[in-house]
């Protein structure tokens, strides 16, 4: 292999490894569970797998429409409607992304240029700020607290300028858990109402809600909804993360140039897949369970691990569920995740790598979209730490 000695300057010069990428292959090293990644141990609804047959073997193999298929633009304005009575028109206001990531780094190559300001909370999913870093933004990110995660929307407000482009929210919000309430997502209506400021709100884990509690989408809200591109997950919503696929509703003045970049981007997305989903969201029932079925998930995963040397904070939403050390070793989170997957064989994200300056709480990230009998075996593990 020939050594490399042209100059070349990054332009992600301080982005490392994903961690992500580096618990996930520490777990495979080591033999280890791993409940660090956010992807289920179990497989998809066997009807949606034979849809996808089905449209692979119906000859739906080549590229699909750039927007994506219409019958499942259709499928998502129809489920928008009944979960939100918003109407989004599927030929001008939907979009079918390669996933919820694609749709979040489409949306910032569209709208960030040089020295706009975006404003995000930490934690924060590692993919936003250095997106905006790649198109010469500026991420303002503001910490939030580490015992209840709540937003001071006084301080956001005190951190808008005439700079400020865009505010991406996350609810229910990946690591934490958290969900925005009405009073929060008021809050940020009067807030951004007669600013010409975007949203990015990030809501891939809608359906997964707990504790009778409700998922507030910026759909519901007009001065919200008519600057606001609202990014939803199959992947999520189906235990199918490695199909990638997503999608973006928009109005259509921002849904006109958010294709202009897509359709440079990855064109289209896989088309079979794009057939089967749109038949298979017609039934309500293949989503609208998925609140109580995580809850049995999160509420087992807590019991089981009442007894151990961790503190929780039951999550509301997401799978996943973040656990305190601090009763235990004195180790930064990052040392102590290492550790457990190498001695312990059990994998986890620390929290840290999604806070500002790596500001350390003594907390783990676990994932418990699992099998029971993975949870089981978990849970026994951290009860003996």
């Amino acid at each position: 292999m020939p050594t490399y000695n042209i100059p070349f300057q990054s332009k992600l010069p301080n982005v490392p490894t994903s961690i992500f990428a580096i618990m996930s292959g520490l777990a495979n090293e080591h033999s280890a569970l791993n409940l660090a990644q956010g992807f289920p141990n179990f497989e998809s609804d066997e009807k949606l797998i034979s849809l996808v047959n089905k449209a692979m073997v119906e000859g739906n193999n080549q590229y699909a429409p750039m927007p994506g298929v219409m019958s499942l633009r259709e499928s998502i304005a129809q489920k928008t409607e009944s979960l939100y009575q918003v109407n989004y028109n599927p030929d001008t206001e939907i979009t079918v992304t390669a996933g919820a990531t694609q749709a979040i780094f489409t949306i910032i190559a569209t709208t960030i240029k040089k020295d706009d300001e975006v404003i995000i909370f930490k934690p924060a999913y590692d993919c936003y700020e250095p997106t905006i870093e790649l198109f010469g933004g500026k991420p303002i990110a503001i910490q939030l607290d580490p015992e209840d995660f709540k937003i001071d929307w006084q301080q956001v407000r005190g951190l808008i300028s005439d700079k400020t482009k865009m505010i991406i929210i996350n609810s229910p919000h990946n690591p934490s858990g958290r969900i925005m309430t009405y009073s929060d997502m008021f809050q940020l209506e009067q807030l951004l109402k007669d600013t010409n400021i975007l949203l990015l709100s990030d809501e891939v884990y809608e359906h997964i809600i707990f504790d009778n509690e409700k998922h507030y989408s910026a759909a519901l809200f007009p001065s919200l909804a008519e600057r606001a591109f609202i990014v939803a997950s199959f992947g999520k919503t189906f235990h199918n993360t490695g199909w990638k696929m997503g999608y973006c509703l928009a109005p259509a003045q921002l849904t006109n140039e958010l294709r202009k970049v897509h359709q440079f981007n990855v064109f289209s997305v896989n088309h079979p897949m794009q057939i089967a989903l749109a038949s298979y969201l017609k039934s309500p029932d293949n989503y609208n369970y998925l609140g109580s079925f995580y809850q049995e998930k999160r509420d087992l995963f807590l019991s089981l691990i009442k007894d151990s040397k961790f503190t929780s904070i039951p999550s509301k939403g997401t799978y996943f569920q973040l656990l305190n050390f601090k009763n235990i070793t004195e180790e930064s989170d990052y040392d102590f995740a290492i550790r457990l997957t190498k001695e312990y064989k059990i994998a986890s994200v620390p929290i840290s790598v999604f806070n500002n300056s790596n500001y350390d709480t003594k907390v783990l990230r676990f994932c418990f979209s699992k099998t029971e009998e993975t949870l089981k075996r978990a849970a026994d593990i951290l009860c003996n730490i």
